[in-house]
């Protein structure tokens, strides 16, 4: 598991990020938003779906600003 903070509103949180490559998915989560997802490595068109997951969170602009950021730890892994 990787810990990444996001900071968010002047304020910092972590994001957890569970990677399961025996059952190939990925498991996101922002415990302070209340917040998670999943998805497989095969799924398409995932910061747009994570864009979505968050937006019912928090604004737009942020929204597409930490799912660019989980896209880039993802690719890390």
């Amino acid at each position: 598991m990787k810990i990444r903070k996001n900071f968010l509103e002047a304020l910092e949180q972590k994001v957890y990020i569970y990677e399961n490559k025996k059952e190939e998915f990925i498991l996101i989560a922002v415990p302070d938003m209340e917040w998670s997802y999943s998805f497989t490595y095969e799924e398409d068109d995932i910061q747009s779906k994570l864009r979505k997951s968050l937006n019912e969170r928090i604004s737009e602009d942020k929204a597409e600003s930490l799912s660019s950021r989980i896209m880039q730890w993802t690719r890390e892994m």
